[in-house]
């Protein structure tokens, strides 16, 4: 975390001009290598951060409140893009305006159209750039594939990687002081020597458990840094979760044009306001769940609390995705590897058939079981 500041629109961003030293064309991020590589021949050359890339402020977590009263408008891209939207699965993606757009990305759908409504987006302010590259994530992703026993075989040896595309997703991170009071019941409990007669009318003892309610107190602190609110529209929410965390409180760099030149950016469709109604339910979660830790006891019930959050800052970030989209059926599934750290998380129709046959192999062999069972 880094010292608020307070939220003005930044200055638009300084293209940095790399053009390849052999060929003439630009020169794009290339994860693996972590420098600049050309698309075109090959050459490759290490990156030169923009001027404002060495202004300790250009990563700033910026006053929540001031900006929710005073929305900023957008700061540009530091390059000339345009965008696209999804008439499938909504999502808005941003190209280079030398790039042209034939699918979605994210879902596969062609049936994509020029974007120019919702006025300006706040464009990010910092980026963490790719790390993992493609070939490293078609290794895990196959990997993946063959580890899903219950798995269609026609799935398994499709070239599902052939659909991978590197993104950088929108992502707004919070952080917050928190204070806590809660109040609940604690309960303790203690046993009793009981008589009863089983079935065959003799008496036996048993040890019957109760519980002995007392009232209960306390209070927190807790310090929120970085808590993750995605805004994409374009990958599944469920998968993003399973990937994080994204290493956003040591490893951003300040945005530039260089990072995105060549790649597909998503623009976000949770706005700032929304995002930060999604970040207080979950720190409110974070928070009840910190207070059950301190409830002494062995059990408790009826447990009410009193919070409040100061110091609400946010930044808003891209960070890296790999992303494989495809269809089986009539449905559409994702796989997403976070593209810094190589975290994989997927979803896959399953093989009826296989589970089934499973079903009934475990039947026969329960079916045999108990047969020796009986005999001996």
């Amino acid at each position: 975390m880094t010292a608020a500041a307070s939220f003005e629109p930044a200055a638009p961003a300084t293209v940095g001009k790399h053009p390849c030293p052999e060929c003439g064309g630009n020169l794009e991020w290339h994860p693996q290598a972590q420098t600049l590589r050309c698309p075109y021949c090959g050459t490759t050359a290490p990156w030169s951060p923009s001027a404002h890339a060495d202004d300790p402020s250009a990563i700033a977590e910026q006053d929540l409140l001031q900006a929710l009263r005073n929305p900023a408008s957008g700061r540009g891209w530091g390059q000339e893009r345009y965008e696209v939207e999804c008439q499938n699965c909504r999502a808005i993606s941003v190209f280079d305006a030398q790039r042209t757009a034939q699918r979605c990305d994210f879902c596969g759908s062609p049936a994509i159209v020029a974007h120019t409504g919702g006025g300006e987006a706040i464009t990010p302010q910092s980026i963490l750039p790719f790390k993992i590259s493609d070939g490293q994530i078609r290794d895990r992703i196959r990997q993946w594939y063959g580890s899903r026993w219950f798995a269609p075989n026609k799935l398994k040896t499709a070239a599902l990687t052939d659909t991978l595309h590197g993104i950088y997703l929108p992502y707004w991170t919070f952080d917050a002081h928190a204070s806590a009071q809660w109040q609940a019941q604690a309960g303790y409990y203690y046993y009793t020597t009981e008589t009863y007669r089983d079935n065959n009318g003799n008496m036996q003892t048993r040890q019957v458990q109760h519980t002995r309610w007392e009232p209960a107190a306390g209070q927190l602190q807790h310090f929120f840094d970085d808590a993750l609110v995605p805004g994409t529209a374009g990958v599944h929410r469920a998968l993003l979760r399973q990937i994080e965390p994204f290493p956003t409180t040591t490893d951003l760099q300040p945005y530039s044009p260089e990072f995105v030149r060549g790649w597909t950016v998503e623009r976000y469709q949770i706005n700032l306001g929304q995002a930060a109604k999604i970040n207080e339910e979950d720190m409110d979660h974070t928070l009840r769940s910190l207070c059950i830790r301190q409830i002494p006891g062995d059990t408790w019930r009826n447990l009410s609390m009193q919070r409040q959050y100061q110091g609400r800052s946010f930044k808003h970030v891209l960070v890296p995705v790999w992303l494989v989209s495809y269809t089986y059926g009539t449905k559409t599934f994702q796989i997403v590897a976070n593209g810094y750290t190589g975290a994989i998380a997927g979803e896959r129709p399953y093989s009826w058939v296989k589970i089934s046959l499973a079903v009934l192999a475990a039947l026969l062999f329960l079916g045999l079981l108990l047969a020796v069972m009986q005999n001996t």
